[in-house]
């Protein structure tokens, strides 16, 4: 059952979807400040970071966006009168990677880490916890996002992905489901979110643990089809560059009847059309996403940004749900930091700011978000969370579309048990 919390976070949804979406640029909401007046001449320093190297779990182009988001906000004004300077850091996708960047933005006394990927948060938050500093719209990586009262993430995480595939899955008319997904122990959760979402159909998956970065699925993809029967799907959990390398061995494989799915984030728009768009294997997948596909409106201020200040950067791909999540993270720390115009802007003004603003429109993208105590969901592992939508999505005439329009709540699912 749903807890009281969130029925609120619910009722804030319906009230703000009745809220015309305010532009990147638009008017802010109401925070709270700090008694002395800011020198606006001095810049707002911030941190993105992510695994900007390597081939597993790699996300350049989460800090190249953040970059030109801030050069986008000196253009028209800063946050809250201030320029920005935007710090990036390689994670390099380790633990160690992941403290050598939280101990640089304690290093350069940054008001936030903003639209940062890691699945590390054990190793980083307590250093962001003891400096004070907020994470603000992280990736959705790891279970210290959704516990720390220093996180305030836009999206439900992983777990809520998981759900949500099988709650689709289960409408889409799959009767035998099998996933592959990293053999990890958060892998492990991933299988029991997915059955989560299954549930209400009466479903249970069969589980095939891959590690990721092989150089070929062919077993796993086998033992995932098994028998090729009508109404039989696999799905992958795994990273983008490993779930690319799955489907290789999925053309290969070649069966008649079991239909493809995945997380977005897995695959993306960028891969139906390196595979052949239409003509390509991916046509008629499902996928699951945390935001509307990248052709919907939602995503044109982005574009923009993208095309003026970031036009030759190959390394942001818009469609990626790491690159749109910095994107909403950058627009909410923008509407909450400048209702505290005129302060000064510290890591403590806005952390104080994010505890007491909300609800903050996205145009679309999320359900309007506040992280007070009353819009709160209901689970023990992961308190922090305040967004259980997905989307439905399936490769139709070789483009990502929704199958089922809106926001989709899987709240009821996530919290199962709980």
């Amino acid at each position: 059952m749903r807890s009281k919390g969130a029925d609120t976070a619910r009722r804030l949804r319906r009230t703000g979807a009745a809220v015309a979406a305010t532009a990147l640029l638009g008017g802010g909401v109401t925070g709270c400040g700090g008694d002395a007046s800011a020198d606006t001449s001095s810049p707002i320093t911030v941190m993105t970071w992510a695994p900007m190297s390597g081939k597993a779990g790699a996300e350049p182009g989460m800090p190249a966006l953040a970059q030109a988001i801030a050069q986008y906000f000196n253009d028209n004004g800063g946050v809250a009168g201030h320029p920005v300077k935007v710090d990036t850091c390689d994670e390099q996708n380790t633990s160690a990677g992941a403290i050598a960047c939280a101990n640089q933005a304690v290093s350069d006394k940054v008001v936030a880490v903003i639209g940062s990927a890691s699945q590390y948060g054990a190793s980083f938050m307590p250093l962001l916890e003891a400096a004070g500093i907020p994470y603000i719209g992280g990736s959705g990586a790891s279970a210290a996002e959704f516990s720390s009262p220093y996180s305030y993430p836009v999206n439900g995480g992983y777990q809520t992905l998981l759900v949500g595939n099988g709650e689709q899955l289960a409408a889409a008319g799959c009767r035998h489901v099998a996933i592959v997904r990293p053999d990890t122990a958060v892998g492990d959760s991933m299988y029991t979110f997915l059955n989560n979402g299954l549930a209400a159909k009466g479903l249970q998956a069969s589980d095939v643990p891959a590690q990721e970065g092989r150089t070929n699925y062919d077993a796993q993809v086998a033992r995932a089809i098994g028998t090729d029967r009508p109404h039989d799907c696999v799905t992958s959990a795994l990273d983008a560059a490993s779930t690319q390398t799955l489907f290789d061995s999925w053309r290969q494989a070649a069966p008649a009847h079991t239909r493809l799915a995945a997380l977005i984030g897995s695959f993306q728009q960028s891969l139906v059309d390196s595979t052949g768009g239409a003509d390509g294997p991916l046509e008629g997948a499902l996928a699951t996403g945390w935001y509307p596909p990248d052709s919907n409106q939602v995503w044109n201020e982005m574009h923009a940004v993208i095309k003026k200040y970031a036009f030759t950067d190959n390394s942001i791909n818009p469609s990626d749900p790491g690159v749109q999540t910095t994107w909403i993270a950058y627009e909410v720390f923008k509407k909450v930091v400048d209702g505290i115009k005129g302060s000064a802007i510290t890591s403590q003004s806005v952390h104080a700011a994010f505890d007491a603003t909300g609800p903050v429109s996205t145009g679309g993208a999320t359900p309007p978000l506040a992280w007070q105590d009353g819009n709160l969901v209901s689970l023990a592992a992961t308190p922090r969370t305040v967004n259980t939508d997905v989307t439905f999505q399936v490769v139709q005439n070789g483009e990502l579309t929704e199958s089922r329009s809106g926001l989709i709540d899987v709240g009821a699912a996530l919290t199962a048990g709980t």
